[in-house]
C-alpha cells in the first residue's frame, strides 16, 4: 500500500491580455486577474510559495508558483 507524504505542483502561468480591449485596459485587468487568483489560493487555504511573478513587455504577467496539490501534505516543497 502507498501513501503520499509530500506532494506539490509547480506552475508557470500566464495572463495574457485580452486582444478587443484597448492595452492600459487590458493591463489592469489582467493585474487584477492576478490578484484574485491570489486571493483564491488564500480564499481555499491552499499552500503556496511564489517563485517569480514577471510583468512582461506587452503588459502581460508571468508567475512561477509552487502550490499544495489536492490538499495533500506539502513536506520541505516551500521552504
Amino acid at each position: 500500500m502507498k501513501r503520499v507524504k509530500a506532494a506539490c505542483i509547480c506552475q508557470t502561468l500566464h495572463f495574457m491580455l485580452k486582444e478587443d480591449l484597448g492595452h492600459d485596459y487590458a493591463v489592469k485587468m489582467v493585474q487584477e486577474e492576478v490578484a484574485q487568483y491570489k486571493r483564491t489560493l488564500e480564499r481555499n487555504r491552499t499552500q503556496y510559495k511564489i517563485i517569480d511573478e514577471s510583468e512582461q513587455p506587452d503588459g502581460s504577467i508571468m508567475l512561477k508558483v509552487i502550490k499544495q496539490y489536492n490538499n495533500s501534505p506539502v513536506g520541505d516543497y516551500l521552504n
